[in-house]
């Protein structure tokens, strides 16, 4: 793992994970590096994650201190006893209202909680559950009303909060063929995964943007394209999106692409 870093000026990074199914927390590898990642950061005074579990316009906001949502079926019943109750975050509500636009209300939803392309890898990065949490929904797939989403956003990262986009790199599902830790790495994986590493390297926000002409291995790699998208809230709350991030995590889990990234 690539030693992480925060901004020269002291403010909190913003972060682009994969968050993986719920098996992901008896992995010790990727735990062990998300762990690592966290310990590496200023602990935040709240956190902001932009799930690809939650697309809805316009922008929403998760119930503080809500049940969780266990949006997955099919694993071990100890997932669905999982409980990740975090301190009131009704104050990073109030002050992400203030920053959006009159075009681009936000709506506080009163009864949901984080679902687990949430808390998933908070639990692993901040297992005390110490810190406010807030889920902001997805809205959109076009990575330029993203990008603006995020430069909303990303006055908060000065007041010591966290922004997280959480999606998979590479999300094919419907083509793996095996579902293990250690499947094989699917060509189209592979050639999305290094395309993407490549333009992440040099900051190329506009080669990232243009993944549906441009990316190897599409649409295999992302036959939906919200495991994707978050990135672009990421980037657009950088101190400068074309400037190369740090690329913390890479490898792949399943055939699929942890690739992860922070940004100053």
């Amino acid at each position: 793992m690539t030693e992480a870093t925060t901004a020269a000026d002291g403010r909190m990074p913003a972060l682009y994970i994969g968050h993986g199914a719920p098996p992901l927390l008896d992995d010790p590898v990727w735990s062990g590096q998300l762990a690592a990642w966290a310990s590496d950061l200023p602990r935040p005074k709240a956190i902001l994650i932009v799930s690809a579990h939650w697309e809805s316009a316009p922008v929403s906001l998760s119930a503080s201190g809500a049940e969780l949502v266990y949006d997955f079926g099919g694993f071990d019943p100890k997932y669905y006893r999982m409980t990740y109750r975090t301190p009131d975050a009704t104050a990073l509500a109030g002050r992400i209202a203030k920053l959006m636009p009159d075009t681009e209300p936000v709506h506080q939803h009163t009864s949901r909680g984080l679902d687990h392309g949430a808390w998933v890898p908070l639990k692993i990065m901040y297992p005390d559950a110490g810190i406010p949490v807030l889920q902001m929904s997805l809205p959109t797939h076009d990575p330029e009303r993203l990008l603006r989403l995020g430069e909303r956003l990303r006055p908060l990262r000065d007041e010591g909060v966290l922004i997280i986009g959480s999606g998979f790199l590479t999300h094919g599902l419907p083509f793996l063929k095996e579902f293990r830790i250690e499947a094989a790495v699917p060509q189209w994986s592979a050639d999305f995964d290094q395309w993407a590493a490549e333009a992440l390297t040099r900051g190329d926000v506009d080669e990232l943007s243009s993944y549906l002409s441009k990316a190897p291995g599409m649409p295999y790699a992302h036959p939906t394209v919200e495991h994707y998208s978050p990135l672009f809230v990421t980037l657009g709350a950088a101190t400068d999106p074309g400037a190369p991030g740090l690329q913390v995590v890479d490898g792949f889990w399943m055939g699929l692409s942890k690739r992860s990234l922070q940004v100053a």
